[in-house]
């Protein structure tokens, strides 16, 4: 069994700029004791790069672009290009050491166990499949391992900076507006009062006309596919005019502007076209489905544990303050004095209005068996031991929400690319870098 060519290049990310540290060869020149010889091909601040992670890197991308068809550029150049992307590498892995960046085993196993359950395998045995392929499972270890690392750099250094202004995101929501139709679907249907194609003028204001005077019928009530049966001069014209589901894609150039800007019901006004004039309604519209959310606003007291109180001390405590507050004590100021969730605290507990998954699966149980205005026994999650107060539920319509955010991110992923590219090569513009390639 052979492993996925793109799980098995994971670490390359499939771009020269990113690529990391390869695994080292085995087919490296000997000395006269038969030690392997190794050389140093470029000096990079106070690392270096290595005549073999040349090689292993040469070696592995040459076999990608050829299995992918890929015509090869002359080899120096092609040589000059890898180099390049070490070098951008041991950047990365350097400032990310200055930057205290660290990769536990326990991320690195469940990233490998990712890679291992697409190739229909464990983790267990993926050293044996990626030995199969000739592929050294400790270096394999390692350059996931620094891919890892370098991917949160970048979080660090360049998403997380990354702004949305309002004018981007109203400019966005804007574009989307204009061109969501494509996405959507549409039941409609139309009326033809068509003109002949040599049209007197006589014949042009009749049509017209009869035009205005069918559309008129219809704002005073008429029904829509009686008058097209008795009227429409439409292919349609049987089938009360409706022209069935249409996407987006595929509407009528003729109603592309005019049917994605109605609303259900909606009956256009009289149109122009070289065939006659036309009246369109709209029966309806998929696609647009709204997002609809039972949210829950609640207030919540936490107190971790330390080396003074335990678990015990910590609940007892909860149930005491949970008590007073029965009593008549007020949770908020209670909350402000003692709660170790800086962010509610300074509310007074109130964790503001929330969806489905937003809390860890504890928290989020309790909350949903809780009455409003009643308030939990004290409980643990990861984070230490609440009680929590339900004040409110509703079921709110987050469609303007979900679809800003979605906004928001697609406008940050627009921007990574070259954010990144600038933030590269600022930081090699930066270093000390010394070629040592014969």
């Amino acid at each position: 069994m052979q492993i996925n060519t793109q799980i098995k290049f994971a670490a390359i990310i499939g771009t020269f700029t990113l690529v990391c540290g390869p695994t080292h060869s085995q087919t490296l020149d000997l000395s006269d004791t038969g030690e392997r010889l190794d050389s140093i091909v470029a000096l990079v601040n106070d690392g270096v790069v290595l005549k073999s992670e040349l090689d292993d890197q040469s070696t592995m991308i040459i076999q990608r672009l050829r299995a992918e068809g890929t015509e090869l550029p002359p080899r120096e150049i092609l040589t000059q290009q890898i180099l390049e992307s070490l070098i951008v590498g041991q950047l990365q892995l350097q400032r990310a050491e200055r930057e205290g960046i660290v990769v536990p085993d326990e991320v690195l196993n469940r990233a490998l166990s990712d890679i291992a359950r697409r190739n229909g395998t464990t983790l267990s045995q993926l050293p044996a499949l990626l030995a199969a392929d000739n592929v050294d499972y400790a270096a394999y270890r390692k350059e996931m391992r620094e891919q890892i690392v370098m991917d949160r750099l970048r979080q660090i250094n360049v998403i997380s900076r990354i702004g949305v202004t309002n004018r981007e995101l109203e400019d966005y929501l804007e574009r989307e507006r204009n061109t969501s139709y494509r996405s959507n679907s549409y039941k409609a249907s139309h009326i033809l009062i068509a003109l002949p194609a040599a049209t007197s003028p006589e014949q042009l204001q009749a049509a017209q006309d009869k035009a205005w005077d069918i559309y008129q019928q219809l704002q005073d009530g008429a029904d829509f596919a009686q008058l097209a049966v008795a009227y429409s001069n439409a292919q349609t014209a049987l089938e009360g005019g409706d022209m069935g589901w249409r996407d987006g894609e595929s509407l009528p150039t003729l109603f592309a502007d005019v049917i994605p800007n109605m609303q259900k019901g909606d009956i256009s006004e009289p149109i122009r076209s070289p065939s006659g004039f036309h009246i369109v309604t709209l029966q309806d519209v998929k696609g647009t489905e709204p997002v609809i959310e039972n949210q829950v606003n609640a207030r919540h007291i936490l107190i971790e544990t330390n080396e003074i109180m335990d678990d015990d001390i910590v609940e007892q405590k909860l149930k005491d303050i949970r008590q007073g507050i029965v009593d008549g004590d007020d949770f908020s100021a209670i909350a402000k004095a003692v709660s170790d969730d800086p962010g509610s605290a300074i509310e007074g507990g109130d964790l503001g209005w929330t969806g489905p998954g937003v809390f860890v699966g504890v928290f989020e149980e309790t909350i949903n068996q809780l009455e409003i205005g009643e308030i939990s026994e004290p409980f643990k999650s990861q984070f230490g031991w609440h009680i929590v107060e339900v004040m409110e539920r509703r079921v709110h319509d987050t469609t303007a929400d979900v679809e800003r955010q979605r906004a928001m991110i697609a406008i940050r992923d627009s921007k990574v690319a070259e954010e990144t590219e600038l933030w590269l090569r600022q930081m090699r513009d930066e270093s000390f870098v010394e070629y040592r390639l014969q």
